[in-house]
């Protein structure tokens, strides 16, 4: 009988709630989703800002080579940044639709549910939204050399202040897509830096060889 008793005296073992479990690492999932999507689009709008800066500072280099008067410079970067945002965002918006559709095709192949299909419709990226992120960021990256240039008259000062401005901000973007990458910070900011510097610099150079030539 005592036996009995202390068999019946001992602390009941609750079940494992299976279904709470599963829903905890459901919801983890989605967090490390979220997070890695989120990380995605940072990392691509560090990268639209890059080429907006590097691309617009070589042109305002390029044809300030020829023409050095600051309403030419100023004319040259607006007319980059519209062009490069406009660019940006449709081929965003052709690469993110064509993903659309293909991952749609693919749902629809497996037979999902309503239910499903819309969860699954939720996951994907929205293409306006790509379209207009990315322009955005070519945009801010291009108006870092138009506001060096914009207040400078003296032509010299001019093209010092936006390379170093552009400097700066390659080293940044630079450090800051390594830091998403999970790449050597040091290393690929250098590495942004000196490709910026060859490609103003060959911009520059091969205008002010044709101009020279009376082209």
């Amino acid at each position: 009988m005592a036996s009995t008793n202390q068999i019946h005296d001992l602390p009941s073992v609750k079940p494992l709630d299976i279904e709470q479990q599963t829903q905890e690492e459901e919801v983890q999932e989605m967090k490390v989703f979220d997070y890695a999507k989120r990380a995605q689009w940072l990392r691509a709008a560090v990268l639209g800002a890059n080429d907006g800066l590097l691309s617009t500072a070589s042109l305002m280099m390029g044809v300030g080579a020829v023409k050095k008067d600051v309403k030419t410079m100023i004319l040259t970067g607006i007319a980059g940044l519209v062009a490069g945002a406009c660019s940006m965002a449709i081929g965003e918006l052709v690469s993110v639709y064509s993903q659309y559709d293909i991952e749609m095709a693919q749902m629809k192949r497996e037979d999902m549910g309503a239910e499903e299909l819309d969860a699954g419709k939720e996951k994907l990226p929205n293409p306006w939204q790509a379209a207009g992120a990315s322009a955005l960021a070519f945009a801010v990256g291009a108006l870092v050399p138009l506001l060096g240039a914009a207040f400078v008259k003296d032509y010299a000062v001019r093209v010092g202040v936006v390379i170093a401005v552009v400097s700066l901000a390659l080293l940044a973007f630079g450090g800051l897509g390594a830091l998403l990458g999970k790449a050597p910070v040091v290393k690929s900011s250098l590495r942004v830096l000196i490709g910026g510097w060859l490609a103003m610099g060959l911009t520059y150079g091969l205008t002010k060889l044709v101009g020279s030539a009376g082209l």
